[in-house]
């Protein structure tokens, strides 16, 4: 796929700016350099999809290449640095790290370094949410409040709407009072927004040999609204924190190399037809290739870490400079509120803090996969790829070569995901659009890491909303694009079920 001559549209106070792509997104704010053609080939030949399946790829059990870390069995085992940090470069994680849990209060405050909370936020801390440093869950029940889990929310645009007008640029508008997210908790004498309630009804699903599944369909709800009704047609959609490990690494992804694999209309005939959210950078003021999110909605880690300080703690930043955070102009009390901005930070986080934050969260390590060797797990592998699950859970990379990240830097890894959008049916579908991505599609989750979830947070809830409860469950919710690979899974052996189960397990 070839991305010249695509318009972008966005919507901006003074109308609508419409951007002509390059024929590729470069990779712009890295510092990169050139591969040599003797690397090139090097690379193709390592990265050639697996023949046999007798015996493990050569590193494959080295997840994150240099980058990884021991797989530590406990709750511990994604809060490492990356295997390749220097001692020196250390102390700049664990300042990053002490930010990271910082618990934020507001406003005025003695402790000016950490006030600026809210007055509308989901969290105090980024750890309240990326507990561990791995996935969130939704609400066990009534009492158990939403820490790691939050609501989006936004009105999809009409066709003469500000944010369309061309096919690839769908989006959605804020919803006028709400904004772009629902905000849970508050600060004294102020309402929260809202309160996320969650019930499920349950669908069985026949599999062979006698055996079947259970899945829990959800039905979320915004209850308690804090400032009237919602738009009529806003749409909500409920995410739970994604794990942290590897995105220092998937940034350092080539653009190209991500955009060779999208196929929109197909023409392969494979039935998938993954696309790449092309979002506008707020730091950068231009479109970029949109990496981090459920929908691929964040171009880089700087960015994400600041949209996160913004959206769910209510703190500014050079990127996102409000100091009240999301409160919308509907929410006059929130915006006239005390705030952290004006004293010698001037912002409530300062740039380098930012920066602390965004090396922390680009340098946590991936451990190291597990039973690479063990013949069951082999014909997982091997399931795996027959099925066509590597189809969009593209298993490896290599990284640029970066002069200023040498941790990061040519690094061949394995995080089974191409990070583009697929259209995974109805069954998923929040009908939110979020940039490119429709309200059907979602980017291909990483893999590596996620046989160790119950280890590190606890639990074993997996896909955008934690709806599966296993990992069988989430194969199982997938439709669309990939409801072939569904159904055969759910037509195979048992036994070769169990095998695919415990490849990935091993991830």
């Amino acid at each position: 796929m070839r991305l010249s001559g695509v318009l972008f549209l966005l919507s901006l106070s003074s109308g609508a700016l419409a951007v002509t792509l390059p024929a590729t997104l470069e990779d712009f704010h890295l510092s990169i350099l050139p591969r040599t053609e003797a690397e090139a080939a090097r690379v193709e030949a390592i990265l050639a999809p697996p023949t046999e399946f007798q015996q493990p790829h050569k590193f494959e059990r080295m997840s994150a290449g240099a980058a990884t870390v021991r797989p530590q069995r406990d709750e511990g085992a994604f809060s490492q640095p990356s295997g390749n940090l220097s001692f020196e470069d250390e102390l700049d994680f664990r300042l990053g790290e002490s930010l990271f849990e910082k618990l934020w209060v507001s406003s005025p405050s003695s402790t000016l370094a950490s006030d600026g909370l809210g007055p509308l936020y989901n969290a105090r801390a980024c750890s309240r949410c990326h507990i561990n440093d791995g996935r969130g869950h939704p609400p066990e029940g009534p009492s158990d409040p939403a820490v790691s889990m939050l609501l989006r929310i936004g009105v999809p645009a009409e066709p003469d709407g500000a944010m369309t007008g061309i096919a690839e640029y769908l989006s959605a508008l804020p919803d006028p009072i709400y904004g772009r997210q629902i905000q849970d908790l508050s600060l004294p004498g102020h309402s929260a927004e809202a309160r996320l309630e969650v019930s499920y009804d349950e669908l069985q699903v026949p599999l062979s040999g006698g055996e079947h599944a259970v899945l829990r369909a959800p039905r979320y709800n915004a209850g308690d609204l804090g400032y009237g009704p919602l738009d009529p047609n806003a749409r909500l959609s409920p995410r739970i924190a994604p794990q942290m490990i590897g995105l220092g690494l998937l940034e350092a992804v080539r653009s190209e190399d991500i955009l060779a694999l999208a196929d929109p209309d197909d023409t392969d005939g494979d039935g998938i037809s993954g696309r790449p959210n092309v979002v506008w950078s707020a730091e950068h003021n231009r479109p970029m290739l949109g990496r981090f999110g459920h929908k691929a909605s964040q171009p880089t880690m700087r960015e994400q870490v600041a949209s996160a300080f913004a959206n769910d703690i209510g703190i500014s930043t050079s990127i996102f400079p409000d100091p009240w955070g999301e409160c919308t102009s509907g929410q006059s009390t929130c915006r006239s509120a005390p705030n952290g901005d004006g004293d010698v930070r001037v912002f409530e986080v300062d740039d380098v803090a930012l920066d602390l934050v965004t090396y922390y969260s680009r340098n946590l390590g991936v451990p190291m996969r597990r039973d690479v060797d063990d013949p069951e797990v082999l014909l997982g592998k091997k399931v795996f790829h027959e099925v066509g699950c590597a189809s969009c859970h593209r298993p490896s990379f290599v990284t640029h070569r970066l002069s200023n990240q040498p941790e990061q830097s040519f690094q061949l890894i394995w995080p089974y995901t191409d990070l583009l959008l697929h259209d995974m049916g109805p069954g998923l579908a929040d009908g939110l659009p979020e940039g490119a991505a429709t309200g059907r599609e979602w980017r291909t989750a990483p893999l590596w890491g996620i046989g160790m979830t119950e280890a590190v947070s606890g639990h074993t809830y997996f896909l955008h909303d934690g709806r599966a409860r296993s990992l069988l469950e989430a194969v199982l919710w997938h439709g669309g694009e990939a409801e072939p690979q569904r159904d055969a899974v759910i037509a195979m052996p048992p036994e070769r079920r169990q095998a695919l189960l415990r490849f990935l397990e091993s991830l």
